[in-house]
């Protein structure tokens, strides 16, 4: 057993965990509440689990088609938010006058074809069960023909902990291959656990995530990269990779179509890894333990590569949804806080038998629902500062729509103090804790830490570091710009049911939902718990536009020098 400590002025978080990843809070003394406000009291009665409900069961039937961007289910979706922003008497987000931001995205579908050959004789493959490919040049045909195969570890160059997996190997022109995730390197005096100096131990960093993986090659002059699937470091099953890239996928229109990044990405399922190993004789686990040494140098694989792709694209024009509640002090109505959940889902899929739409009535029917009785919530308690309510557009496609609002703000980001983000609610009952996703991050923690503390809750890390949450929603576009982002997670201490209950509950949605036409409202949701959640998150995005101090990244945090460029253009 191991324990985290954690001070803040308020309170002292105790969190208790094993090695083995499993999580238990140890019982807090609850605090006296402090005395709110009669329009605090007030806002934080009028989020309701009826409304939620409400709000989800909407947004996730089957009229809105999975409000999918640039189909008529988006229309439905923009139609319905901007009913809910007028009826909340919100005004227009965009200073233009609108509650709308234009982004332009081009659509692209994919189908490939892909051959490998090692040890002189062809693999036997099928796409999609055993890999799959796409390409984001946004033209209508890419090929990589007999492309040499390299296998990089897990593709990392990474300064701050010496680590190069290139170690100056010129990969121009060649299929690399890379293991999912970080490095998971043992602790020399601990063999049982992760070294924390390295990649931050259990928890993910960036570098484990696909997205930096595509983005190295594309830096390394790669023809392609693939991926190796594995269901634990990746977070996901192999058929999520299949239903995330088999379909209409999507980016920013850019000036040069895409045409600077690598040419093909994908992914191989474990045992086509495997067997592209041994027919290259190499032993791919042997070569997952050489990949978790500093000294690690590429190996060829005795393999070549090529692919077809064929693109299908469409050019959409898709919709970020922003309204404002202007703050009630007459200087610090200029100075911004941010709550964003993303109002998009998969869409249909009309290739499939029977039930053909992707409701995503958790992700993120009920984290739009959320933002949306937030707002209701801040017009009863109107802050000094500026709420802004932003539902982006494509965060299942890459965070799109987040990632164009950071780079076309409609608020300056060094008057923001901090970003609250929603993707997902807790619908399974009541927890006496809350998790926090990146642990440790930012001052948002200490923040939140009292209203928690108040209710006899506590805070913990969240329950699946490794699986590298902070780097997948839209908050992390925000962190990117310097802008203190806050992103909790659904408890897994459920009051009044067994120990492992939290657990069961989050592997039946990951294998039998997440990403899956099920993903619909269930008979036995119960969203009480989704309404503590809430209101904590109300009181903490209140307190901030409240209060005095910005929140702060944390000493250690990648994003703190960020910050810092803010308060610089910011000035005194």
């Amino acid at each position: 057993m191991g324990a985290i400590l954690r001070n803040s002025a308020a309170t002292t978080l105790v969190v208790m965990f094993s090695i083995c990843g499993r999580y238990s809070v140890k019982a807090a003394d609850r605090v006296d509440k402090p005395k709110l406000s009669p329009d605090v009291e007030a806002a934080l009665a009028s989020i309701s689990t009826n409304g939620l409900v409400e709000h989800t069961r909407i947004l996730s039937s089957d009229p809105f088609e999975g409000r999918a961007p640039g189909t008529p289910g988006e229309d439905r979706t923009i139609e319905y938010l901007v009913q809910q922003f007028k009826t909340l008497g919100l005004q227009p987000g965009n200073p233009d006058g609108t509650y709308i931001q234009s982004v332009p995205l081009a659509g692209f579908t994919s189908s490939s074809t892909i051959a490998l050959t090692a040890g002189g004789k062809p693999l036997d493959l099928a796409v999609p069960k055993d890999c799959v490919a796409w390409s984001r040049r946004l033209t209508s045909k890419v090929s990589v023909k007999d492309s040499d195969m390299v296998f990089v570890g897990y593709g990392i160059v990474a300064p701050e902990y010496q680590w190069d997996d290139y170690k100056g190997v010129d990969v121009r022109g060649k299929t690399i291959v890379m293991l999912v995730n970080d490095p998971a390197v043992p602790d020399p005096t601990h063999p049982s656990k992760l070294d924390e100096k390295l990649f931050k131990g259990r928890a993910m960093t960036y570098y484990g995530r696909w997205t930096y993986k595509y983005e190295i090659a594309t830096a390394k002059g790669a023809a392609a990269a693939m991926i190796v699937h594995e269901t634990g470091p990746a977070g996901y099953p192999w058929i999520v990779v299949i239903g995330s890239n088999t379909r209409e996928n999507m980016d920013l229109r850019v000036p040069d179509r895409n045409m600077s990044r690598v040419a093909v990405e994908g992914w191989l399922a474990l045992e086509t890894a495997k067997k592209l190993f041994a027919a290259s004789g190499q032993d791919f686990e042997l070569m997952k333990q050489r990949a978790l040494r500093r000294d690690f140098r590429p190996i060829p694989l005795h393999a070549k590569a090529s692919f077809g792709v064929e693109n299908t694209m469409r050019d959409v024009d898709s919709r970020n949804m922003v309204a404002k509640l202007e703050g009630t002090d007459s200087k610090l109505r200029n100075e911004y806080v941010i709550y964003t959940a993303h109002w998009d889902h998969l869409g249909k899929n009309p290739k499939l038998a029977g039930d053909q739409i992707y409701n995503g009535a958790l992700d993120n029917a009920s984290g739009t629902a959320a933002l949306l009785e937030l707002a209701k919530a801040f017009t009863k308690a109107r802050p000094k500062r500026t709420m802004l309510f932003l539902s982006v557009t494509a965060e299942e496609k890459g965070l799109l729509g987040a990632k164009y609002y950071a780079a076309h703000p409609l608020y300056p980001f060094e008057r923001t103090l901090a970003n609250i983000n929603i993707d997902g609610m807790n619908v399974w009952g009541r927890t006496r804790d809350i998790g926090i996703i990146g642990w440790g991050q930012t001052t948002l923690e200490d923040d939140l830490a009292p209203f928690a503390r108040a209710e006899g809750r506590l805070l913990r890390p969240e329950a699946e570091p490794e699986k590298g949450y902070y780097y997948r929603s839209d908050h992390f576009e925000f962190a990117r710009k310097g802008v203190p982002a806050l992103y909790v997670d659904k408890g897994i201490d459920f009051i009044g049911k067994p120990a492992d209950f939290g657990k069961q509950k989050r592997e039946e949605y990951i294998a039998n939902d997440y990403h899956k036409v099920s993903d619909e409202m269930k008979a036995d949701w119960d969203l009480s718990g989704a309404v503590d959640d809430l209101r904590l998150l109300f009181q903490v995005g209140y307190g901030v536009a409240q209060g005095q101090r910005w929140p702060e990244w944390r000493r250690g945090s990648e994003f703190k020098a960020l910050r810092k460029v803010q308060a610089e253009v910011k000035g005194p």
